[in-house]
């Protein structure tokens, strides 16, 4: 599913909602979302997982076309963790 496809499920499913609020409703959530990510904090929907940022360090990584060394810098990566009700669910228990 894409972001305008949540959208109109959820204009479909409120037809009481103007479709540029639910349009406006999605994007505050995600940019919360990585706003909150990028200042380094954890985000939790009970039931559906967490969000959170892990840092990797500098290595020293390898080209796979020529096989030379190449330094690679540290950097911060999203990660996602599934909640145990999304698990549940996708597992069929």
């Amino acid at each position: 599913m894409i972001r305008s496809e949540l959208v109109e499920k959820i204009a479909e499913e409120n037809p009481h909602l103007y479709h540029r609020d639910v349009e406006r409703i999605v994007a505050t959530i995600f940019n919360e979302i990585i706003d909150a990510m990028a200042e380094g904090n954890r985000v939790e929907l009970r039931g559906f997982g967490a969000f959170s940022v892990k840092k990797r360090d500098a290595r020293v990584g390898r080209n796979p076309r020529t096989g030379d060394s190449v330094s690679v810098d540290e950097k911060h990566v999203p990660f996602f963790k599934t909640g145990k009700l999304l698990r549940d669910r996708l597992n069929g228990s």
